[in-house]
């Protein structure tokens, strides 16, 4: 059985004009009854707590990085050390979403809808570096330590993305369920590899459809693993770019 189900009303928010549906989670099988809720919930709130402690150790022991990092950008080129961006958070909501800036001020596509590709001439030099090795997602832990974010869940996308040069919402019909969990650092998606440029349509309908896996059958201990798989995956060397 299937754990989502669409609202849909004109009295109830929305999350965008032109999407007339929000996403609610709901019990599946045994989460029906009370024991099942309870299960939920402690889950929900063990990940919660998680990602306070994490957040707020992550940043405080990789400080010094974070200022070497924002040194070095504003070495390399003029503007901001952060990025930020408006992109999809939980239940459809908009929330800002922060990153080191890794492309020159003047080309930077602040909307996110046109897509990094490889030996993009918009990428600095520093930039290329963060991108490669993903540290210029770190900046998004004061994201998950705000509530924002959590450190595991569906890739946070920005308003409007493309995959193959069509809408998400476009591709995916059910696109939209993946927002009812917080988007996350990392994912299943990414601790299966698939990164990078969504050129294809069925590059996109894999990557949601692990999100969508993913809200189905959620638990803190599925997050402790794809966060394990993610490290494994960094160590033997980041695909970003």
């Amino acid at each position: 059985m299937s754990i989502l189900e669409i609202s849909r009303s004109s009295s109830d928010p929305v999350i965008d004009r032109n999407v007339n549906m929000i996403v609610r989670p709901v019990a599946p099988g045994t989460e029906h009854s009370g024991a099942g809720l309870e299960r939920k919930t402690l889950h929900l709130a063990a990940k919660r707590v998680f990602d306070i402690c994490a957040s707020a150790s992550a940043l405080l022991v990789l400080s010094p990085l974070l200022l070497a990092v924002a040194i070095l950008i504003r070495l390399d080129s003029p503007g901001n050390v952060l990025f930020s961006q408006t992109r999809w958070g939980k239940d459809g909501r908009k929330i800002r979403v922060f990153k080191f800036r890794s492309m020159r001020t003047d080309l930077c596509d602040v909307s996110g809808v046109a897509q990094t590709v490889k030996n993009d001439p918009r990428i600095t030099r520093v930039g290329a570096v963060l991108r490669r090795t993903n540290i210029d997602e770190l900046p998004q832990l004061l994201n998950v330590l705000k509530g924002d974010m959590s450190l595991v869940g569906p890739r946070c996308h920005a308003i409007g993305m493309l995959a193959a040069g069509i809408p998400y919402e476009d591709l995916v019909p059910d696109y939209h369920l993946r927002h009812c969990m917080r988007p996350g650092l990392t994912g299943l998606a990414q601790m299966r590899g698939l990164r990078g440029p969504t050129d294809r349509p069925g590059k996109a309908r894999a990557r949601i459809a692990c999100d969508l896996h993913y809200v189905e059958n959620f638990s803190f201990w599925l997050d402790m693993r794809i966060i394990f798989g993610t490290v494994i995956s960094e160590i033997r060397g980041g695909q970003g770019f």
